[in-house]
């Protein structure tokens, strides 16, 4: 039986393997964790919503440092392999504090100071494909990063209805923990046990030859900063869906958190066949004006779902949702590795930043909404700042070619 063409370079190179492997265990792991770490946080370790956004607020810079630190040391050293069992220990050790001696001070070291220092493995698995994917014909280097980032999306399609089970039948919600233990041990063990010698792999790995302030003004360039600050954007559309749809269908009668976890799950399962099906039209537009439109119909489900959330018509969001997610949670990944191309560390380390500008237009953006006009005039002026810094982004690099 043939191979389907988006996965035959994946399943035919080991290394390729390896990564959509470790993708798919790391995104276990967050879909165990990530949904419940709030509700963990105010209902059984008692924590105040300040409290907990303070914790938020460390994590948050803890995790881009990371990302950024490692990223420019594996570049420097050329040494990935030592800094994934690093980064892979510090996910190990955070769910195996909590697991062991689950404790309102074990939460916060965990969640604010432990597993953040993990947060670079994202990149990292990302960083690993890119230089193994060098290996391979160039037209089909776009396709193996699309079909992975699709193997992170799809644990999420799997686990939380799992859970959701679970939770139901009675399940104390601390259980998350050593569940995550597991996965955090066997990610490890395949990064011990088949994540290349370094200095012994396929592909050149050079030493960049740049000190940490010299990576760190290369990142700081205007021409990737203003790139960055555009894609931020985008993100920020993607992480205002999460918070408004909650909100907007229960502040709706006949609505409530059940249809919430229906258009959600409805969503991300849609997502993961549209990623798949991405390298079928890579390089038959450029990236930049594949992820204006993709931010276009990704801004057609977000800016309409406060205005159809009464209505039947609300279901039919998530197709144009999940079309436009497909590209614009995968294409400015491999868009941002692209900018600094010589570093794949330092490339894949600017995912993080992106998150951070992203993280603060949603909240700029549900801020200013919600005190003009509610949810619905929120969702509407992120779908349209997402819009426009695409727009920018295509702009800028038409001007540039």
């Amino acid at each position: 039986m043939a191979l389907p063409s988006f996965l035959r370079p994946i399943l035919r190179d080991p290394m390729l393997m390896l990564s959509g492997a470790l993708l798919i265990l790391f995104g276990a792991h967050a879909a165990t964790l990530a949904p419940y770490a709030s509700a963990l946080a105010v209902t059984v370790f008692g924590l105040s919503d300040g409290a907990y956004s303070a914790l938020l607020v460390v994590a948050s810079v803890l995790s881009v440092s990371a990302s950024v630190g490692f990223g420019i040391l594996a570049d420097q050293r050329a040494n990935r392999r030592v800094i994934a069992l690093a980064s892979g220990g510090f996910l190990l050790a955070g769910t195996g504090l909590m697991t062991f001696g689950p404790a309102v001070t074990s939460f916060v070291l965990a969640h604010a100071l432990i597993l953040p220092l993990s947060g670079s493995l994202f990149g990292q698995f990302f960083a690993l494909a890119r230089l193994a994917a060098t290996l391979h014909p160039e037209r089909d280097r776009p396709g193996i990063q699309a079909t992975l980032r699709a193997a992170f999306a799809l644990p999420w399609v799997c686990v939380l209805p799992i859970w959701s089970v679970v939770f139901g039948a009675g399940v104390p919600l601390i259980t998350v923990y050593p569940v995550s233990l597991v996965v955090a041990g066997v990610l490890l063990a395949l990064v011990w046990r088949f994540w290349p010698r370094d200095g012994a792999t396929r592909w050149p790995d050079p030493k960049s030859g740049l000190s940490f302030a010299q990576s760190l003004r290369e990142m700081a360039e205007a021409r990737v900063l203003i790139r960055v600050l555009a894609l931020g954007t985008i993100h920020g559309a993607v992480t205002l869906y999460l918070v408004v749809v909650g909100l907007v269908f229960a502040g709706i009668a006949h609505r409530g958190a059940g249809d919430t976890a229906l258009y959600a799950g409805i969503l991300a399962g849609l997502e993961v066949p549209f990623m798949l099906a991405l390298p079928m039209v890579l390089g038959r537009t450029s990236q930049t004006a594949l992820i204006w439109w993709g931010m276009a119909l990704y801004g057609v489900h977000l800016a309409g779902l406060p205005l159809l959330a009464e209505t039947p018509y609300v279901w039919l969001l998530t197709i144009p949702g999940a079309a436009g997610g497909a590209i614009v949670l995968t294409q400015p990944m491999a868009y941002l590795q692209e900018l600094l191309a010589a570093r794949p560390g330092a490339g894949a380390s600017l995912m993080a930043l992106q998150k951070l500008a992203g993280d603060a237009i949603c909240a700029g953006v549900f801020a200013l909404g919600t005190a003009l006009g509610g949810y619905g005039l929120a969702a509407i002026l992120g779908a349209g700042l997402g819009l426009a810094g695409a727009g920018a982004l295509w702009a800028l690099d038409r001007r540039r070619d």
